[in-house]
């Protein structure tokens, strides 16, 4: 039966939204402290090259200079990806001191009196360097005789997963066909509209403040604690406000050692910002991905099994790149029911740029594959893709051959509502001997949605939890510490929403202290799609924990049981007499003035029940729940400039409960702008290492006047686990954009393009081999 909310589900205003319309709300970039210096990164203008010398002789003269490091000033401790798994995958380092294995790597810092300063000091730092044989592309760097990017890597792999999954002794031996063929994605950049800023300093204690942008304090503070040394209990990390994270703000980088080292070589606070050419050079962006793909089907639809050889171009280093493949894989394992699985994944480093997270974290890529390929089984079985992917759709409450626990589940339904909802059977077979084509395409998607646990973070253990506690004060006000993180994307309107329901007060009686690691309980970071579920069943427990506190205080007041009590509209009643009751703020101040001193503070630890993904054969319950989605898009494409136009767009997705319909249908709209981006316009462009559009001049980012109309969906499943019946839908909106819009385009065409992004360029291309090989055809048949 529906429950009525009086504050989840309700269109409420953005929790900071007023800070950000007046300017109020305080950046990394903001931050001004007194006697603060300004510092600066040398980077490397080699893909690849031998460091023989560094001389900074000339520039520690030049006034105004505080302090410069090279490597042989500071630790040369590794970092990286899942460093307690695998040592190997810990491969960074602050400041290179034997080499640098991709244009921007770190060379030098220097922290000076003003900005000014600091760059012409890097004018005078003369580095001599070797130049060394690079390699840009993955599946050239995993040749004999390719360049060696890192001792001891054997062409290049960083990491290798050779897995496999269900009726591995059958295999494709079912299948009346199989389809086989290639899909290759790019790299992009997150484009978030706030560079990344840190800002270090010592007190005279030795206790090291670092206020930051980041998405992960507390795994933050642990990493720093590691590579420099520093006790983690020496070290408070205030998230400042982010000014758009997708990922790009999740792990360690470089500068944030940098700056802290500065701190403490010149004993003052260090401001370390990012230029928008850094974000694109230094920033961390999705991997591109390169995927053999061979599937078995039924003469029915039935899918037999998948075999799938995929390569990440991991670029120079690992940051979280052996995790995304393990993340992508679930496009071909779990999105539809499928017996059999061989997934062979590649992990291989080449002198780029090197990625870690972005929104999707692998799925977009994988999901591109798979998606595009479902339309091609389709067309070869001669059957509707609605209709192949109804025949193969997960089902709630079953599981999948890598051990995912699937509980709801309303795959179904999207895509039944997503294809009646875009005008799918009679839109399929609309065609026109005009210039300008339509067509429309489906995908859809499985992503985590209730935390994610592969193998266990660096700094935060085996724990995919979040801690809450929640404060009422004498006179009703709520303050909520949760160390949850909200980077734009309206976590604390959801944690707001949530307490205020729970302890029956109004949501303006909410307030959320700002997650500093000295305040505020332990949460993992906001990834993963996790905050709404982990957050929001933590916050929800505290102040449950809260109410039964308050209940049996007033219940000394009522003469009435605390179980017949409960809180709505700042009152608490007598739940068979509703008027009877007590002024919430009177059952406080009696409390606090008359029961000697007893105050209300609920407190509470949510950990969710996924599983440790086994490292060697990568079974298990990764994530508490799942969501899924459809998106469908209608495109129009020029056959004479190969120009793709969106023009209508539905994203259905299943998102449990609906806690906010504001924040939510802004998710959604933002992920398929992004998705659209993905598909159409965006790609970072290298020239031997070096990219050559590092700025939004010519990096071509959607803007409002690109988006077509964008109709969303939302299935509740109301999960049994999430609070409220709520998953996460952060990610999912972007998750099958790609695919939607490549299918649309070959219905709209007849051409396939399998290598994002899909530019008019290789439209046309595609269009005009098309039509040679239909006039040799025509030809040689008569």
């Amino acid at each position: 039966m529906e429950q009525n909310f009086a504050v989840v589900g309700q269109k409420v205003h953005k929790y900071d939204g007023h800070k950000k319309v007046t300017g109020e709300v305080e950046y990394s970039t903001d931050i001004v402290l007194p006697g603060m210096l300004q510092a600066k990164i040398l980077r490397s203008p080699h893909p690849h090259a031998r460091i023989l010398n560094i001389d900074t002789s000339a520039a520690s003269r030049l006034p105004g200079v505080k302090a410069i490091l090279t490597g042989k000033d500071v630790p040369q401790v590794g970092f990286g990806a899942e460093r307690d798994f695998s040592p190997q995958w810990g491969d960074q380092r602050i400041l290179k001191t034997d080499k640098v294995r991709y244009v921007g790597d770190e060379v030098a810092a220097v922290a000076a009196t003003d900005e000014e300063t600091a760059l012409e000091a890097l004018s005078l730092i003369r580095v001599d360097y070797e130049e060394l044989p690079g390699v840009f592309d993955p599946e050239a760097a995993m040749l004999p005789g390719a360049p060696q990017i890192h001792a001891g890597i054997k062409n290049n792999i960083s990491i290798f997963f050779p897995l496999m999954f269900g009726d591995t002794a059958n295999g494709m031996k079912g299948a009346d066909y199989i389809i086989e063929d290639k899909f290759t994605t790019q790299m992009v950049n997150q484009c978030t509209m706030g560079p990344r800023c840190i800002v270090s300093q010592f007190d005279h204690s030795g206790n090291l403040k670092v206020w930051r942008d980041t998405q992960f304090p507390y795994p933050f503070r642990a990493e720093l604690s590691h590579v420099l040394g520093i006790p983690a209990s020496k070290i408070n990390i205030v998230r400042t406000a982010v000014g758009g994270g997708f990922g790009s703000k999740i792990d360690m980088q470089p500068f944030d050692p940098i700056s802290v080292l500065l701190a403490k070589e010149t004993g003052r606070p260090v401001k370390l910002e990012y230029t928008r050419e850094e974000e694109f050079i230094a920033g961390h962006p999705r991997h591109p991905f390169a995927f053999y793909l061979k599937t078995g089907v039924k003469k029915d639809g039935t899918l037999v099994g998948r075999e799938v050889k995929c390569i990440v171009d991991n670029g120079a280093y690992n940051a979280l790149g052996p995790l995304v493949p393990l993340v992508a894989m679930h496009a071909f394992v779990g999105l539809y029911r499928v017996p059999y699985v061989k997934y062979d994944a590649y992990v291989v480093y080449t002198n780029k740029s090197f990625g870690s997270a972005f929104r999707g974290f692998g799925n977009p890529q994988g999901t591109f594959a798979v998606e595009s390929h479902m339309d091609m089984i389709a067309e070869k079985i001669g059957m509707d893709p609605l209709e192949l992917r109804l025949k193969n759709a997960n089902q709630p409450n079953t599981g999948t051959i890598n051990g995912l626990k699937i509980t709801s589940c309303g795959l179904t339904e999207c895509l039944q509502k997503a294809a009646d909802s875009g005008g799918w059977a009679e839109k399929r077979k609309q065609n026109s001997s005009q210039v300008k084509k339509r067509g429309i395409g489906m995908a859809s998607l499985i992503h985590v949605a209730g935390g994610a646990r592969v193998f266990g973070l660096p700094g935060a253990g085996l724990s995919d939890g979040t801690g809450a506690i929640v404060k009422v004060d004498d006179f009703g006000k709520v303050v909520v510490l949760s160390g949850a993180t909200d980077i734009g994307e309206g976590a604390d309107t959801i944690q707001a929403q949530i307490v205020a329901e729970t302890l029956g007060v109004r949501y303006e009686d909410v307030v959320l202290h700002g997650p500093d690691t000295e305040s505020t309980p332990f949460d993992l970071g906001c990834h993963a799609s996790r905050t709404t579920f982990c957050a929001g069943n933590a916050v929800k427990l505290a102040a449950l924990d809260a109410k039964r506190q308050i209940l049996k205080l007033a219940a000394e007041h009522l003469g009435v049981p605390a179980d017949q009590l409960d809180i709505r509209n700042r009152q608490v009643l007598v739940k068979e007499k509703p008027e009877k009751g007590l002024p919430l703020t009177e059952v406080l101040q009696k409390a606090h003035y008359d029961l000697q001193g007893k105050i209300v503070i609920g407190t509470a630890y949510y950990e969710p029940p996924n599983g440790i993904t086994d490292p060697q054969t990568v079974t298990g319950n990764m994530s508490a729940t799942y969501a899924f989605g459809t998106h469908v898009a209608e495109v129009e494409v020029d056959t004479e400039t190969g120009q793709v136009q969106v023009v209508n767009f539905v994203a259905a997705h299943d998102v449990g409960k609906v806690l906010n319909p504001l924040g939510l249908e802004g998710q959604m709209q933002g992920g398929v702008a992004q998705g659209i981006g993905y598909s159409l316009t965006e790609e970072v462009v290298f020239d031997q290492g070096k990219i050559v559009n590092p700025h939004f001049l010519d990096y071509k980012i959607l803007t409002a006047l690109d988006m077509p109309t964008v109709k969303t969906i939302n299935v509740e499943t109301i999960d049994p686990e999430g609070p409220f019946g709520a998953k996460g839908v952060a990610e999912p909106g972007l998750v099958p954009t790609a695919a939607a819009i490549a299918n649309a385009v070959y219905n709209a065409v007849g051409v396939r393009i399998k290598d994002l992004p899909i530019t008019p360029e290789k439209v046309l291309q595609a269009i005009e081999e098309e039509a040679g090989h239909n006039k040799l055809f025509s030809r040689n048949f008569t």
